[in-house]
């Protein structure tokens, strides 16, 4: 069975140095119809679950962990079994939002995970957040970025423990060098491709200057 992509939206808040925003949070699940992983459990374990469905739950993949992506992690872990991965350079925002939960595992640069007969290679993607990651499955032609590059440019780097040039090299070593036609799922709104958004590059790295 060929792994594919589940896709929902879920809605909630973002909080962070002493600001709150209301967002809606894309929820990807990854797998084929016996086992998926899902990626960044954001507002709603309910939500999540129906997408999920009957399937075993391998990981939950957090690409980083400002609280509007690990909101329900615990939780969602508690009530799937599944363990909850996060790059340990972001354990500064993760203890912000569940400072007595720690996450079950780490993802690191170059580690892969394997689901439905489809391998995710994890790609550190710093500068939104010290430990913000990418997930590039190459079998499926996608890469799931969470807040590290949108239809548009890079994410956001005005908050605590972000950085503008940060990310915007994470995106030119990292992510550009993808196949131009490979499919961005993003964090929050709609999806682009590498190819789409390659050649602005150049606009990015004068905004910074």
């Amino acid at each position: 069975m060929t792994a594919r992509v589940g896709h929902t939206v879920t809605s909630g808040t973002f909080s962070l140095d002493g600001q709150t925003f209301d967002v809606d949070n894309n929820v990807w699940v990854i797998g084929d119809d016996t086992e998926c992983v899902v990626v960044d459990a954001p507002h709603d374990v309910a939500a999540i679950r129906v997408l999920v469905g009957d399937r075993q739950v391998r990981a939950i993949l957090a690409t980083h962990a400002h609280d509007d992506h690990v909101r329900v992690a615990p939780e969602l872990a508690r009530a799937t079994g599944a363990p909850v991965l996060l790059h340990p350079a972001d354990r500064v925002l993760w203890d912000l939002v569940h400072p007595d939960t720690p996450p079950d595992g780490d993802l690191t640069d170059g580690q892969t995970v394997t689901v439905g007969g489809t391998t995710l290679h994890v790609r550190h993607t710093p500068g939104h957040s010290p430990g913000a990651c990418s997930l590039y499955a190459p079998e499926l032609g996608a890469v799931f970025t969470g807040d590290t590059l949108f239809a548009g440019g890079p994410g956001a780097t005005g908050r605590s423990h972000s950085d503008f040039g940060t990310i915007v090299e994470s995106i030119r070593t990292r992510l550009l060098t993808l196949p131009p036609e490979t499919v961005v799922h993003t964090g929050h709104g709609a999806d682009t491709t590498i190819g789409a958004e390659a050649p602005h590059l150049d606009e990015w790295i004068a905004r910074g200057h």
